[in-house]
């Protein structure tokens, strides 16, 4: 890293804009960008849903030049299954290309009048009645330092709800420290009560409120009554809304862990709500490790959400790993309704539990991700990976826990699948899953295991940088490749020297472990962020006040046109504005503008 020159210009201005600087482009150039990404896709009522964004505003077309508009979009489905996939909707009139069982293929191409203003909307069901999964396998890939075989192993709820969903115990835990104040409460609020209210009359509850100190509803657990809701609401007003103080979150889940201790015939579920870091976040998992090991029947599953970026993700991920639970967040304190919500579906709609696999004697070694099996709910598929040396057997058998407590058991059919790119697939859990396991015991060693797959994957990671790769004029841009091999094709640049300059660090993508100090300090979320870089901060500046100033120079008539649109809109029309008008008086007028504010 001492070698590759550094750039500011590599910086997220919002969660979903993120902007860097290409150097050197000549006027009349073009510029091809090909964007690469991964996402989760949505489960819900039993569809998988992709988003894509395709909706091209007219604040982001290019000013001056005409150019010709024609959209175009392949989708290839392969949802790995054996079962028979169904189409449930398409916003785009999308052409069938071929259809296989478990493989379909797509395009829509057209000529327009003006660009698209929707996005992509696609969602699709796997067809099943009752529970079923199977085992993928694939062989690893030519350069892969790790020379382990790779499996796949998936679980489906079904579509139709044949199985009963366990009785549930929640205790909800949640931060009202003061930097939680505002939006960022008021929406864990109203997300909190809208699960309440999907509580059954048999189904029990509990809520503990912390800052410095823990606030409990209830010293027992509550059965989840009109009544019991309707004095929680109450409660929460008047507690939950009053944020102050600092951060305490071992006292609160012990003390959650403690009122489902003697859970027996129901999932006991523990939901984390926080904003913030704290110091003994390690010991945190050891004690959370030793409850669930020395406690009752049935072990309280953990689900955790994390607010912002001051808060340790990996913690939280930790946590829900140790419990078998799951993990979400948001940097945005509008999603948080959802998105809790959409975690707290999953967690109360359980219908298989305690999920172990049978490992088959003719294998050497396996490693599972993640090691404990969560369980199976109306609202998510399971889907487990992991690398493995010897001889995978046809089937597979896996067994668990029904609601009425009878023991299930299934044999998965194993199957090769040459056609899946596990990489792009699996990979993303896999480093948060090493990256929690590297926080937590603080092994280099691990570290360096997450750095080797990033950089032979291209996904990014805590241990790994972006950087920009310049290529020679009219050169096509080589195929992936180790970092390694890019450092012994191209000359390292001199500091300075901007005309030889190949290679450009455009830092690291990964969220960190939390801030202890913004958390001390009670920091809002999205508060006092790192300073973007000096050129995007003129234009942020300027973009973000350009609705409470009039203009009379030469860029009033360009900036009153972003009187329309807001934040993002702004961020991107001044963009253009400044390369537009790339004239001494309009830039100083930009300079100017952004002294005025």
């Amino acid at each position: 890293m001492e070698k590759v020159a550094k750039s500011g210009d590599g910086f997220f201005l919002t969660p979903h804009i993120y902007t860097f600087r290409i150097p050197q482009v000549e006027g009349g150039s073009y510029v091809s960008i090909k964007v690469r990404w991964s996402q989760k896709l949505p489960y819900k009522d039993s569809q998988f849903r992709l988003t894509v964004p395709f909706s091209f505003p007219t604040y982001v077309i290019p000013v001056g030049k005409k150019i010709p508009k024609r959209e175009k979009i392949q989708l290839n489905v392969n949802s790995g299954s054996g079962t028979e996939l169904m189409i449930q909707c398409s916003s785009h009139p999308l052409k069938e290309l071929s259809r296989e069982v478990r493989k379909l293929s797509f395009v829509y191409e057209a000529e327009v009048p003006a660009w698209s203003t929707s996005d992509l909307d696609f969602a699709y069901t796997v067809t099943s009645s009752d529970l079923f999964g199977g085992v993928l396998l694939q062989s690893p890939a030519l350069r892969d330092f790790d020379e382990r075989e790779m499996f796949c192993l998936y679980l489906f709820p079904g579509n139709k709800q044949i199985r009963r969903v366990f009785r549930r115990e929640v205790v909800f835990v949640v931060d009202i420290s003061q930097s939680m104040q505002g939006l960022p409460i008021e929406n864990v609020k109203n997300a909190l009560l809208a699960s309440l209210s999907k509580l059954n009359p048999q189904d029990s509850f509990n809520i503990i409120a912390f800052n410095s100190e823990s606030h409990l509803f209830s010293l027992k657990m509550v059965l989840a009554t009109h009544g019991s809701i309707l004095k929680a609401t109450q409660w929460l007003s008047s507690n939950i809304l009053t944020t102050d103080g600092g951060t305490n979150i071992m006292q609160p889940l012990k003390q959650a862990m403690k009122l489902l201790s003697d859970t027996s015939e129901s999932i006991p579920l523990v939901f984390l709500i926080t904003d913030g870091s704290v110091e003994d976040e390690r010991e945190i998992c050891n004690v959370v490790k030793g409850c669930l090991t020395s406690g009752g029947s049935v072990s309280p599953r953990i689900f955790t959400f994390g607010i912002g970026l001051y808060c340790n993700h990996y913690l939280l991920q930790m946590l829900a790993q140790i419990g078998r639970g799951h993990y979400d967040c948001t940097y945005n304190a509008d999603n948080i309704e959802l998105r809790m919500e959409r975690l707290f579906t999953t967690a109360s709609s359980v219908v298989l539990a305690d999920i172990t696999m049978n490992i088959p004697e003719n294998l050497d070694s396996l490693e599972l991700f993640p090691s404990r099996i969560p369980d199976l709910s109306l609202g998510s598929p399971s889907i487990m990976s992991g690398r493995y040396k010897g001889d995978f057997p046809d089937t597979l058998k896996v067994k668990g826990r029904l609601a009425d407590m009878s023991t299930f058991i299934m044999d998965l059919k194993v199957q090769n699948a040459k056609d899946m790119s596990f990489d792009r697939i699996l990979t993303r859990r896999q480093i948060d899953i090493l990256t929690c396991h590297a926080w937590l015991s603080e092994s280099k060693e691990l570290e360096d295991k997450v750095a080797k797959i990033s950089l032979q994957t291209s996904f990014p990671s805590e241990y790994t940088s972006l950087i920009l790769l310049q290529t020679e004029s009219e050169k096509k841009v080589p195929e992936p490749m180790l970092l390694q091999e890019i450092f012994n094709k191209i000359s390292l640049p001199k500091k300075g020297d901007s005309k030889t300059q190949k290679l450009v660090s455009l830092g690291c993508l990964g969220v960190g472990f939390g801030n202890l100090t913004a958390t001390a300090k009670n920091i809002p979320p999205g508060a006092n962020e790192p300073k973007s870089p000096e050129g995007t901060e003129i234009l942020v500046n300027a973009a973000t006040n350009c609705c409470s100033l009039v203009l009379d120079r030469c860029c009033c008539m360009c900036c009153i046109q972003t009187l329309s649109y807001m934040n993002n809109q702004c961020y991107i029309v001044l963009s253009q504005l400044c390369t537009a008008l790339a004239c001494c008086e309009c830039i100083n007028c930009c300079y100017e503008l952004c002294e005025c504010f």
